[in-house]
């Protein structure tokens, strides 16, 4: 499994957050600085408790979506506060590059509940490939506008599908472990490998599946019109075809930032959204970006707030060690 140290995430974190101050700066210069602030100036802030209202539903949405995996899986007896500050804290683990960082969850499960990483590493996984599907299908909305998008909605959902056809095919996959057990470096991490395949076969049902996906689709869309909010907030003229864009442009600028392995897809995410907007709804460079920022800011770095403000806080109970504790495991 990953391991974490108290310097190394910090280091990660830090320069992540470096790297993304100098994203906002590169879309700042690119539409003038001075042209952006005076936009911004105007935006209609009372949409600001609405916007991340319907951020927090996308979050409140994907929690009941791991409480549903931790349930599939029978891992029972974690308080439901306990396995919200886990799911919340992770967020700031979305800074990691490839995500990968977002096995810290299983870290910190295991911390609270005992339960083995190995257990319940597959929800990150299916976390990942069911929140894919749900982005595609909303993406899906802008392809008569973008057809330019299909080739990349394509490659993304059939490797995801792969991935659950392999896993449920369970004569394949347990053919391919026993061919891996031959390999020295699997061959010590066999039981593990066995305790992982078991927990994905299960949560990867597709009676899970689709449930998962369903739910998704739902929590993502939220966000779509969060972003539909932002646009508004700059003044642009309320209409269905603007709500469609807005819920494509965002799926799709997720995905190319998820498969860019980018922390947080920063930089692939910021410049799809931005030539999106300039491509579909407005000419207006200074518009673009600014309602690009906007909407990082009340998703991405809203969410990264809050995991730093849990994982700082719940110190004691999510880390061994409490406040002194190294992040490993």
């Amino acid at each position: 499994m990953t391991t974490w140290n108290k310097q190394s995430l910090q280091r990660n974190i830090l320069l992540s957050v470096l790297f993304g101050f100098l994203v906002v700066l590169a879309l700042m210069l690119l539409a003038d600085i001075r042209q952006v602030t005076r936009v911004l100036r105007h935006f209609r802030w009372q949409y600001v408790p609405l916007i991340l209202g319907l951020t927090l539903l996308n979050y409140g949405l994907r929690f009941v979506k791991w409480q549903y995996y931790l349930a599939i899986l029978g891992i029972r007896g974690v308080p439901w506060v306990d396995s919200l500050r886990v799911f919340v804290a992770n967020f700031i683990m979305v800074m990691t590059p490839g995500k990968v960082g977002e096995f810290f969850k299983s870290y910190l499960l295991k911390n609270v509940s005992g339960t083995p990483m190995a257990q319940s590493a597959p929800i990150v996984l299916a976390e990942r490939v069911t929140d894919g599907l749900a982005m595609a299908i909303l993406a899906l909305v802008g392809l008569t506008s973008y057809r330019n998008a299909w080739p990349i909605l394509a490659v993304v959902t059939a490797i995801m599908l792969a991935e659950v056809v392999v896993i449920q095919i369970r004569p394949l996959a347990l053919a391919l472990l026993r061919w891996g057990e031959h390999l020295p470096l699997i061959r010590r991490v066999a039981s593990s490998l066995h305790t992982l395949y078991e927990s994905s076969y299960r949560i990867f049902r597709w009676d899970a599946l689709l449930f998962a996906v369903g739910l998704g689709i739902i929590s993502w869309g939220s966000e779509g019109v969060a972003f539909y909010l932002v646009l508004r907030g700059l003044g642009m003229p309320a209409s269905w075809e603007l709500l469609l864009h807005a819920v494509f442009i965002l799926a799709f600028a997720t995905i190319v930032g998820a498969v860019s392995a980018l922390p947080g897809g920063l930089g692939a995410a910021e410049g799809s959204m931005a030539g999106l907007l300039l491509f579909l709804v407005t000419s207006d460079e200074t518009l673009a970006v600014a309602a690009t920022l906007l909407i990082r800011l009340f998703t991405l770095w809203f969410g990264v707030l809050l995991g730093a403000i849990v994982l700082v806080g719940s110190r004691k109970r999510l880390l061994p060690g409490g406040a002194n504790a190294p992040l490993a495991g």
